[in-house]
């Protein structure tokens, strides 16, 4: 008798633990996300226009990140209109402090803005201020023009 008390109340402890496991794994699944989830290096294509040199590319660059950053370079891939890669250089977007929008533009000798079939950043090749790889890590694009850009 004795035993199959215990082992009735051992069953039922079980079942108990088992019904359990799926609120825990519920509450898991609802915690926030980490802050540093939340943290973005936002990169905008805001406009193209011809120039006497070639093609004017204006940018806006917002640092929503944890930390300023002293100084900032993206290497970029210029498409044509035959979707081949044209160019390949590297832009320095100098500092952007955190919270604060920056305007950068940029003359791009040689190249022909309606040519310019998309625009991809490749790497962050110099950034100073965050951790190692967070600023790629943390890389948002948008395009305000027809021309996709990718980060």
């Amino acid at each position: 008798m004795l035993t199959k008390t215990i082992l009735a109340l051992a069953i039922s402890g079980m079942f108990a633990t088992a019904s359990c496991a799926p609120a825990f794994a519920q509450d898991a699944s609802a915690a926030p996300a980490p802050a540093a989830a939340n943290h973005k290096l936002n990169v905008e294509l805001n406009a193209l226009a011809p120039s006497q040199k070639g093609c004017m590319m204006t940018f806006v660059a917002e640092n929503d990140m944890a930390a300023p950053i002293n100084k900032i370079s993206f290497e970029l891939a210029f498409f044509n209109d035959k979707n081949a890669v044209d160019r390949v250089t590297v832009l320095d977007f100098r500092d952007l402090p955190l919270g604060k929008k920056r305007v950068r533009q940029f003359d791009m000798p040689g190249v022909k803005c309606e040519t310019v079939s998309r625009i991809i950043i490749n790497d962050t090749p110099v950034c100073d201020g965050p951790a190692a790889g967070e600023c790629k890590a943390a890389l948002t694009t948008r395009s305000q023009t027809s021309v996709p850009f990718e980060g």
